[in-house]
């Protein structure tokens, strides 16, 4: 048997020869080196040290070698290759360092600055009247009463001696709401017999129906007119109405309890006036007028000094009162031989224009914060 041919000269493969080795580092420095970020650099990474990159397919070629020619083109695609791993990890390291300290740039906190930047709300100044009011007759001993504001035409209207042809009932004044009779007949307009309550009043026919006199309840809600959003109209407003049935009670009380919450809600001094006016739950029935809070009635006769909030006329008219008429009481179970009662109610949107000078009912409905902060967060 004859020994190897080690003198046997292999032909050099193409891939193995030294400047195609140095041809193939030189691209993979120099595209890392051109890498602008860790993005591409992994693209670079891919391409010229990956499986199928230029030196890891030359390094496939060396099991063809015969033994004696291994050795040396091993040698020189292993320091290649040693090259660009340093390469590739010297690169990593810079851009690395370049993207932490621009994320400490871009992403800095002043811990300085004020914690507190987002603007603070407020409560509307609506909410706030109207919980003080409530609680000027909850110290008097009255008590908060709440009803739904989708209302059977009965109690908003029936209940409280509205007759069938009265105004009010008409789909000019009223919101109705479209209803379903037993028979399954869907119902629009008028004859649905539910409607979005006109007033808080409703509150109180189902105050009287549950429970039994005495009974002293103060009730706050809002409430629907068909008016066009105005200066001075709004067809979602607030209304707060009170009522007192015990027996015994009459015209003299309920002056005196408007005499308190006038000057509980505008200074100790105001006074109030009742003129006599029509109103068909009430019997008898006065408009309210309070002394005005600007000039205290001294404009009225005195060109030099006018007083724009009365008009010159020294009074502000400020809602509907009378005794409880007794066809409500009786609509509602309660004996009006037995038991008198006197009601009031009025605007709180009124009310709020009267004590903050507020020229525009709309500034109240727009939402903007600008309007509501200055009033603070009264609680």
């Amino acid at each position: 048997m004859s020994a190897p041919n080690k003198s046997y000269d292999p032909v050099e493969v193409e891939a193995l020869k030294p400047e195609e080795i140095e041809r193939m580092r030189d691209e993979a420095l120099a595209a890392f080196a051109a890498a602008g970020d860790l993005d591409e650099l992994a693209h670079a990474k891919v391409a010229h040290t990956g499986g199928t990159s230029p030196l890891a397919l030359a390094n496939r070629e060396i099991g063809a070698l015969p033994p004696q020619a291994k050795a040396e083109a091993g040698k020189r695609v292993g320091q290649a290759r040693g090259q660009v791993s340093k390469a590739l990890a010297t690169r990593q390291a810079e851009l690395e360092a370049e993207r932490d300290a621009r994320v400490l740039v871009e992403e800095a906190v002043d811990v300085t600055l004020p914690y507190d930047r987002t603007p603070s709300g407020a409560r509307h100044p609506l909410t706030t009247l109207m919980e003080r009011v409530s609680d000027v007759f909850v110290s008097m001993g009255y008590e908060v009463a709440e009803g739904p504001e989708v209302e059977a035409e009965w109690f908003n209207f029936d209940a409280l001696n509205f007759v069938p042809d009265h105004p009010a009932r008409q789909t000019q004044d009223t919101f109705f709401v479209q209803g379903t009779t037993a028979d399954g007949k869907v119902t629009t307009g008028d004859e649905s017999g539910i409607v979005l309550r006109t007033h808080t009043s409703p509150v109180q026919a189902r105050t009287l129906i549950d429970r039994e006199p005495p009974v002293y309840v103060v009730c706050p809600g809002r409430v629907y007119r068909t008016d066009e959003l105005d200066a001075t109209h709004t067809p979602v407003f607030h209304q707060i109405e009170l009522l007192a049935v015990d027996e015994g009670l009459t015209m003299a009380d309920l002056k005196g309890t408007l005499d308190h919450m006038v000057q509980a809600l505008f200074g100790p001094d105001m006074k109030t006036r009742l003129r006599p006016n029509f109103f068909p739950f009430t019997e008898p029935s006065a408009e309210m007028d309070m002394l005005c809070y600007v000039c205290r009635g001294e404009s009225v006769g005195n060109p030099e000094r006018p007083c724009r909030t009365c008009s010159s006329e020294g009074w502000i008219e400020l809602g509907g009162c009378g005794m409880v008429n007794p066809k409500v009481l009786v609509a509602c179970g309660v004996d009006p031989q037995k038991y008198s009662g006197f009601a009031f109610g009025f605007g709180i949107e009124r009310m709020l224009m009267f004590r903050h000078n507020v020229e525009d009912m709309r500034d109240m409905v727009e939402g903007d914060v600008r309007f509501t902060r200055p009033f603070g967060m009264e609680i």
